[in-house]
């Protein structure tokens, strides 16, 4: 009998995916409900993301300031540091 728990309770947890999937489908819905835009849920979905995971924030800043420089540098307007 307990194998027969435990294997029902085995096929109620769903993949990790489906679950973010119906987490994103219930806050969209209720950005809908509350009449926000889907720019204003794409930006609020990535700052949670973004939040979520320490360290990403500042190594995209680092990327983009990157890549600002190289291109001033190609563009002539600064020298090679």
């Amino acid at each position: 009998m307990a194998n027969n728990v435990k294997e029902t309770e085995a096929e109620l947890v769903l993949p990790w995916h489906s679950e973010v999937g119906d987490l994103l489908a219930q806050a969209a819905i209720l950005c809908i409900a509350h009449g926000l835009d889907v720019d204003t849920f794409m930006k609020g979905a990535w700052s949670a993301y973004i939040e979520a995971r320490p360290g990403l924030k500042n190594r995209l800043e680092e990327i983009k300031l990157r890549n600002q420089l190289d291109e001033i540098r190609r563009n002539g307007r600064m020298g090679l540091a």
